[in-house]
């Protein structure tokens, strides 16, 4: 999975479908001082994989995947623990009032697509990104948005997304202009969190994606990110923070698992678990079984859990690899805190269905004929 591109607004936002079909044809209901990390343990040279494409912005909450890999999911390996896993949040995911589908919505009340692009997508929740380098008002905009989903009961699901030199680069580059920088505005971003429930998508592909980094960058990075989860944690104990997994089609599930661990998701002070298949296709059931091969690997307590972006995965992913606005995909499984699988603790939308990719429109545009196709699939 590749990342997102270079202009950036203050919050991207999107909602999802009803009762979204998956792979499996089934449906869902519908800033406290915090010290700096020493350097990581200087990590192994990986590989690096196939050169990704370009992405979309995610100036309006969108990311695009990146292109196929082969990496095959390593089988889940269970053993014994002592710890015992936590409950599934109770509350309902948080439909955040402002989104491009929902501007689309109002504006055309008339169009024979707006019902359902309206039922199967804009009445759902989506996750809220931050991916601009605004320190002095990101606080304010995360308090928005997590006072906004307290006073309704429900639980808001923010994407934090300014690491330096993500993208490796590429489209999505951009980002705090460095590491101290970063540790700044994550402080800032952690004074926003208030005390209710919220989920924290920490800085997709920043682990997956890091292959261009030199080793010491890569351990400079993985220090700031175990920071970046203690601050959380620290200024809101209810916060459940996530930590980049890629895919079941990218790196093997114990090469993945060695990188998190140097990036503090083994960690309870830091981590709630992994997050995987952001803004990419791969079936439900794959990354099941790669996340809870990863979780394995990884150790830790037996608290930690995943969550699944499934707001595109319910057709699987293109078989020619295409990852740019491909045809014939659909949405997948409703977001929900209840998925019925042992250490999967959500299914999301992060990925922002109908936001381009970059070739059914701009990168992060909300297109309606591609919304339409994914919703009408």
């Amino acid at each position: 999975m590749v990342t997102a591109a270079s202009v950036v607004v203050a919050v991207g936002t999107a909602t999802g479908m009803i009762t979204a079909l998956d792979d499996r044809q089934g449906t869902d209901e519908a800033r406290p001082a915090v010290s700096e990390s020493p350097s990581a343990d200087p990590l192994p040279v990986v590989p690096p994989p196939p050169s990704p494409s370009p992405s979309p912005s995610p100036s309006r909450g969108a990311l695009s995947p990146s292109p196929a890999r082969t990496a095959t999911p390593t089988p889940s390996r269970t053993g014994p623990r002592t710890e015992q896993r936590r409950a599934t949040a109770p509350g309902r995911l948080y439909r955040h009032p402002a989104s491009q589908v929902l501007d689309w919505v109002r504006a055309h009340p008339g169009d024979p697509r707006t019902p359902v692009i309206e039922s199967r997508i804009a009445d759902q929740p989506a996750a809220v990104w931050f991916a601009d380098f605004q320190p002095d008002t990101v606080a304010s905009r995360v308090r928005a948005v997590t006072s906004g989903a307290a006073a309704q009961g429900r639980v808001p699901v923010l994407v934090a997304y300014a690491i330096p030199d993500r993208d490796c680069g590429g489209a999505s580059q951009g980002g705090a202009p460095g590491l101290g920088a970063y540790d700044g505005w994550i402080d800032r971003f952690a004074a926003g969190l208030g005390s209710g429930e919220v989920i924290v998508v920490l800085e997709p592909d920043a682990i997956a994606q890091s292959e261009c980094l030199s080793t010491g960058d890569r351990a400079a990075r993985f220090a700031s990110l175990a920071r970046a989860g203690r601050v959380l944690k620290a200024a809101n104990p209810r916060a459940r923070v996530y930590y980049d997994a890629g895919h079941s089609g990218w790196r093997p599930a114990a090469e993945q698992a060695a990188l998190l661990r140097q990036a503090g998701a083994a960690s309870a002070a830091s981590s709630d678990g992994i997050f995987s298949n952001v803004s990419n296709f791969h079936r439900t059931a794959d990354e099941i079984a790669y996340d809870r091969a990863v979780l394995d690997a990884l150790g830790g307590p037996a608290s930690l859990g995943a969550v699944i972006d499934t707001s595109r995965n319910g057709a699987g992913a293109p078989p020619d690899g295409e990852w740019c606005d491909p045809a014939g995909r659909k949405l997948g499984r409703a977001p929900t805190l209840a998925t019925g699988e042992a250490r999967i603790d959500a299914y999301l939308w992060v990925k922002l269905p109908g936001e381009s990719d970059g070739c059914t429109g701009e990168p992060g545009e909300f297109t309606a004929s591609y919304a339409y196709d994914l919703a009408s699939s």
